[in-house]
């Protein structure tokens, strides 16, 4: 593991991680979702530890320095991106696995930096993501109560924003029992849920109030058009309330090469809930057999 530091072209400073063999002839980056950090990726990374891994916390996630006003944007994580794999990895093929926001970065990649995408990436995953309408989103709630969530999402951003300190409060145990219930699936393991919330925990209030709003923006249905043709795998869990399974086959519609994979029982974080199928299914993007035991 070669942990290490990228500043932007903005002065933010992204913490990055870097695994695996240097000649590999694919090198396999796994972007994380809105609240997360690279962590996230840690039950794939165990799984694809032969392979060359590139992982990184964004902007007032984990690690990294806070969003600097005005950028805490889904098209500024697609720079931040073609920025860090022009300095990391600057020549050879290329997988892209992007989970919930980490997919809607990958996205707007394609949309920003078509010519990255066409001349270098050799297969794409979309876990848990959408290309769009998440102002629409109800969190699996019937009627009012999922009118309601719509409602809130400015109250949410407004404490958020609100917040003076570079964390919110809190303990993983405390806000174990809310995580569980948004993001996962059935038969979770309280390790990963208290994982997940941890790195909730060290995300920047004011830079996740800004993303939120992004992420309500966020309309990229037209621009997977610059991913036909790529391999791809469209990933979704039946119980993802974040994510909704509706929202993965928009996705899989305008990439009809793609593999759509369904998981009963399973909610967003497919990462920790399907983390042997997940792995599977990049590594299939690498064209190497998968690894037996792990």
């Amino acid at each position: 593991m070669s942990p290490r530091e990228l500043v932007t072209a903005d002065g933010t400073k992204l913490h990055l991680e870097l695994s695996g063999p240097d000649d590999a002839a694919v090198t396999v980056v796994l972007v994380h979702g809105w609240t997360q950090d690279l962590t996230c990726w840690e039950p794939v990374v165990q799984r694809l530890r032969d392979q060359r891994l590139l992982r990184y916390d964004h902007r007032g996630h984990g690690r990294s320095t806070p969003a600097r006003r005005g950028t805490a944007t889904i098209e500024q994580l697609a720079d931040d991106l073609a920025e860090v794999l022009g300095a990391v990895v600057p020549e050879g093929r290329l997988v892209l696995a992007g989970h919930s926001m980490g997919g809607m970065t990958i996205m707007a990649l394609a949309e920003r930096h078509p010519e990255l995408v066409s001349r270098r990436v050799a297969g794409v995953a979309f876990v848990a993501t959408s290309s769009g309408e998440m102002n629409r989103l109800t969190l699996g709630l019937p009627g009012l109560a999922g009118r309601g969530v719509t409602r809130a999402e400015p109250r949410v951003r407004n404490l958020l924003e609100r917040r003076r300190k570079d964390t919110l409060p809190g303990s993983p145990g405390f806000l174990a029992p809310f995580t569980r219930w948004l993001a996962f699936g059935r038969g979770a393991a309280r390790a990963d849920v208290l994982d997940v919330s941890a790195q909730a925990l060290r995300a920047h209030p004011a830079s996740i109030a800004g993303f939120l709003e992004a992420i309500t923006r966020h309309d990229r249905r037209l621009a997977l058009a610059a991913l036909r043709g790529t391999p791809a795998v469209v990933l979704a869990g039946q119980l993802d309330r974040l994510c909704p399974v509706p929202h993965a086959r928009v996705i899989a519609d305008e990439l009809p090469e793609a593999e759509f994979v369904y998981f009963p029982k399973a909610g967003h974080m497919l990462p920790y809930e399907r983390a042997d199928e997940v792995a599977a299914r990049v590594r299939a993007l690498t064209k190497v057999p998968v690894l037996s035991g792990v």
